[in-house]
């Protein structure tokens, strides 16, 4: 070991005295390499505690401009309604749930004083003449956000063989066809006024490819490059196109009840999407150039994440995750089946 460092040393000294332009710029790419590496760091670290993103006054915000938001009367979605309703937007909800939709909207109306429509539609089984009907809802209306909310994970993790084909027809027409047809939708809208902000709220079960889970882990990592071509195609028009990463968040969708660290409760995680448009905190590096992990302890997740680079580790973490998730669920549902 002690001969070994010797030669290292040895050769090295022979590098600077004979090749001293090499051994210059060997110096110069590391010390260019170390800049990198503590210039990201830094960049993500002001990113996510310091820089302010996007004023939503860019997009129409007290300015008479509407924001929909689909998924709007549960979790993330009914508090994504509150809080662009805080900020200046009259609401258009789109959901399911007819009574949840009139419910949700009066409470904005009384607590903001901002005009509220809704729109009920199911996602999962919307045809053509639904997507029409849901267009005429948006007519004559300045929309300057239009928040893609809704979606649909599996019951429980299961094998792609063991999942009913009912939940994963459900799944894509939910994340992926709802989200195209209502982007369609709104889009021409946003063109014509020459602003807009659209947020396509993701997962990282679509970053870190997530078995028994595979038909929604496609569904989200979709978003991802949905997001990247159209922010691409719209930035002429100054429309902001956002892919919002997200890890856990308390809602009924996760079916987690309490908040911890990495796991927010929907009214600070959707304060930390509204206050970084723009910003793309977390997923600096991740080479998607429209996604955003703004919620803190996501964002240092997902670039701890881009930064130890190996998929197959962080692949088979979430396979055993989900192993014992299932094994629990089903031992669940038998203790309930003998109780009855």
């Amino acid at each position: 070991m002690v001969f070994e460092q010797l030669k290292l040393k040895e050769t090295a000294q022979l590098l600077v005295r004979d090749e001293p332009t090499f051994a210059v710029l060997l110096l110069i790419f590391g010390a260019l390499s170390l800049g990198r590496i503590i210039y990201q760091n830094l960049y993500v670290l002001l990113q996510t505690f310091v820089l302010p993103g996007y004023s939503l006054k860019r997009y129409g915000a007290n300015k008479g401009a509407w924001a929909v938001v689909t998924g709007a009367t549960d979790g993330i979605g009914k508090e994504f309604a509150f809080q662009l309703g805080k900020a200046g937007f009259n609401i258009l909800l789109v959901a399911r749930n007819k009574d949840l939709l009139t419910q949700t909207a009066a409470e904005i109306e009384t607590k903001y004083k901002v005009s509220t429509a809704t729109h009920s539609i199911d996602f999962a089984n919307a045809n053509d003449a639904g997507y029409e009907a849901l267009g005429r809802a948006f007519t004559g209306l300045d929309i300057g956000v239009l928040v893609n909310n809704v979606g649909k994970s599996h019951a429980m993790p299961a094998y792609l063989v063991d999942i009913p084909k009912d939940e994963i027809k459900d799944i894509v027409s939910i994340n992926i066809n709802a989200t195209i047809s209502v982007t369609y939708t709104v889009l021409p809208l946003m063109i014509k006024k020459k602003r807009g902000l659209i947020l396509n709220i993701g997962s990282f079960s679509g970053a870190v490819p997530s078995p028994m889970l595979a038909p929604y882990s496609g569904t989200k990592a979709f978003l991802a490059t949905f997001s990247d071509a159209l922010g691409e195609e719209v930035a002429q028009y100054n429309i902001t196109v956002e892919h919002v990463n997200t890890y856990f968040v308390v809602s009924k969708l996760s079916k987690i009840r309490k908040a911890s660290l990495l796991i927010p409760k929907p009214g600070p995680y959707v304060r930390s999407v509204l206050g970084k448009i723009g910003m793309a905190c977390g997923a600096s590096y991740s080479g998607k150039a429209n996604t955003s992990t703004p919620y803190w302890s996501h964002s240092l997740l997902n670039w701890l994440i881009t930064s130890i680079g190996v998929p197959s580790l962080f692949i088979k973490y979430t396979h055993g995750l989900h192993k014992d998730i299932r094994r629990r669920a089903l031992a669940k549902a038998a203790r309930e089946s003998k109780s009855q």
